[in-house]
């Protein structure tokens, strides 16, 4: 048993790596024909973070079940934060692109395809940061791309939602943006490592070790459910108040909080 999930782990990294190469070489030579149009360019990289995270979910074995419907481009959208395979959920439904934590615009391989499909990186300590994030965000809008946000800041083990942060929410607050709000949860299979464990990361866990035995999964169920309305206000802290009580309510909890 061990050494076909070793097998199982490998092959699913090797077709990720081939995987993920090939949807670089497609995003550049399509920017090559759409670079003239910016907005053209932008949902040509739309389109191929979605590709790309399709055909990862189907590579690691992830099933995506979706509740409700996702937002029409172009779209604000705040989520709660489990692990780094959210990304590659949400992006095989709504595309777009991320705001994300600044370290991983550095990281082998992810890092350059983040920056390639213009992902909009922000250091969550710097203030003066947050202008420059806001005319990113419009810019991206302005281009009728979507844009999603995971408000906690941080990633959890899945026994509920963590606060969300207002700073980040002050993009949306200050323009009156209209925010849609989504929640995503896993599951795994009777038998498998538990899904807080095995597919979200948190706390102290070391990337490259958790990644391996998310790999090691025979099957992984992800739970996507879209609110039905949105919310908006001038004000970012009652903003990020209301948006995680809504995402809280749409929330399936991965463990509980006394298993932890």
């Amino acid at each position: 048993m061990g050494f076909m999930k070793r097998l199982r782990a490998t092959l699913k990294i090797l077709l990720v790596s081939l995987w993920t190469v090939g949807i670089e070489v497609a995003l550049h030579v399509g920017l090559l024909f759409t670079l003239p149009s910016p907005s053209l360019a932008a949902r040509w990289r739309s389109f191929i973070l979605k590709t790309w995270s399709r055909g990862l979910l189907i590579i690691c074995g992830v099933r995506c079940h979706t509740v409700g419907d996702p937002p029409e481009t172009p779209f604000f959208l705040v989520s709660n934060h489990l692990s780094y395979v959210d990304v590659a959920v949400l992006g095989s439904v709504v595309g777009g692109v991320f705001v994300a934590k600044a370290e991983i615009s550095d990281w082998p391989a992810v890092g350059f395809l983040c920056r390639s499909v213009e992902t909009i990186f922000i250091d969550r300590e710097v203030r003066r940061e947050i202008p420059g994030v806001m005319r990113q965000i419009e810019r991206q809008l302005g281009y009728g791309r979507g844009v999603v946000l995971f408000a906690e800041g941080t990633s959890s083990a899945g026994a509920s939602v963590l606060p969300f942060r207002p700073a980040l929410l002050e993009p949306a607050a200050r323009a009156s943006l209209p925010v849609s709000y989504a929640a995503v949860s896993y599951q795994t299979p009777e038998g498998e490592p538990p899904a807080h464990l095995a597919v979200c990361w948190w706390g102290g866990m070391p990337f490259a070790p958790h990644a391996l035995e998310f790999f090691k999964l025979r099957r992984i169920d992800a739970t996507l459910v879209f609110g039905d309305r949105q919310l908006q206000g001038g004000d970012r802290k009652i903003l990020a108040k209301e948006l995680h009580s809504a995402v809280l309510n749409s929330f399936q909890p991965v463990v509980d909080q006394d298993d932890l």
